[in-house]
């Protein structure tokens, strides 16, 4: 597995607390936002999440709980977590993947010497939709993986009334894809990750630390928008019931 060390030049790191004297009673606050990678611990709250966003709508959810805690086990520096408060918001999972073309094999198996990030699901809590949360948690989630030197591109399945949202984020449609869930069938669609040169020279990985990051938002990321992947769901852009 790979060892989660670095930062990323979008987030900003926390800012260690001043000592307190003893006799002054310390008060505990949580960050206003912040990103992290999700664990094993967060696996109940995302797949909450998940099975509110998609089963009304799909009938399937893209990854059940012994999956989401399987990929968080196994790859947890391909999952971005977003709390507000210390309360999970929002998420992505994804995995490394070493085809071409995703298959079945995709949804279950985390392949470490890929170089492709296989999204399986990004998901946004019903009480935080119609925010912009979705879209602009896969546009820092694409940037994450700009700063990977292994990776070169992103892939994700998605239902065609979805392909507008990723041609605006640069996703690029491949064709139908060979997976099918239910009666649900999917096109599948890439992102080239080009990275920046000095990066991937000067740092072997540049993941997450292992202490979570705060997200200050700004003016700018309240106006992001961009679409998000597959097995996606925030209603802000899509029309999905809530």
């Amino acid at each position: 597995m790979m060892s989660v060390v670095g930062s990323q030049p979008f987030i900003k790191p926390m800012q260690t607390s001043p000592s307190v004297s003893p006799g002054i009673q310390r008060r505990h606050t949580l960050p206003a936002s912040e990103v992290r990678p999700l664990n094993t611990q967060d696996a109940i709250s995302v797949f909450e999440i998940e099975r509110e966003a998609f089963i009304s709508v799909s009938g399937e959810c893209p990854l059940h709980l012994d999956e989401v805690r399987h990929f968080l086990t196994l790859c947890p520096e391909f999952s971005m977590g977003w709390f507000e408060e210390g309360r999970l918001v929002a998420f992505i999972i994804g995995s490394l993947w070493d085809q071409d073309r995703l298959t079945s094999d995709a949804l279950t198996l985390h392949k470490p010497r890929g170089s492709t990030v296989h999204i399986h699901v990004l998901a946004v809590h019903r009480t935080f939709r119609q925010q912009g949360k979705g879209p602009i948690l896969m546009w820092r989630y694409l940037q994450y993986l700009r700063c990977l030197p292994n990776v070169r591109r992103a892939a994700l399945m998605c239902e065609d009334f979805l392909i507008p949202f990723y041609r605006k984020s640069g996703f690029k449609v491949l064709g139908r894809c060979a997976i099918t869930v239910a009666n649900l069938t999917f096109t599948e669609m890439w992102y080239p990750i080009s990275g920046h040169a000095y990066m991937r020279r000067n740092s072997e990985a540049i993941r997450f630390p292992q202490h979570p990051l705060t997200l200050p938002l700004t003016k700018t990321d309240e106006q992001v928008d961009l679409p998000w992947s597959l097995r996606t769901c925030d209603s802000s852009t899509q029309p999905l019931p809530d």
